[in-house]
């Protein structure tokens, strides 16, 4: 068994947090998923999770890349963990219920 961890194990990671998310709020607005505490925890978990495995991507992955935003995506994390309590929620929304396909397509090539 190999137990490396490289771009395509960090893609799969970042699948797998992309896919939950994405399952905890399909069929819902950006208000309905507001109206939630305990589902904007799980999000945020989720959101963590899957920018902490992105930025294991060698430098390499990400600058054949450049669509991506890398910088900003680096930034949104350090923002969750470290700002606490001043995220801003529409942008959380924007993430969740408009940015995550183009990420997802990046993970499944």
């Amino acid at each position: 068994m190999d137990n490396k961890k490289d771009d395509k194990y960090y893609c799969q990671k970042s699948l797998e947090n992309t896919e939950k998310i994405q399952k905890y709020t399909s069929n819902l607005t950006c208000e309905e998923f507001l109206d939630d505490n305990q589902l904007i925890d799980a999000v945020m978990f989720r959101l963590v999770q899957l920018v902490e495995n992105l930025k294991n991507l060698t430098e390499e992955f990400r600058n054949s890349n450049p669509q991506i935003p890398w910088g900003d995506i680096f930034g949104f994390r350090n923002g969750i963990v470290h700002e606490y309590g001043k995220t801003d929620y529409s942008q959380v929304c924007k993430i969740v219920f408009e940015d995550l396909d183009e990420l997802k397509e990046l993970f499944l090539e």
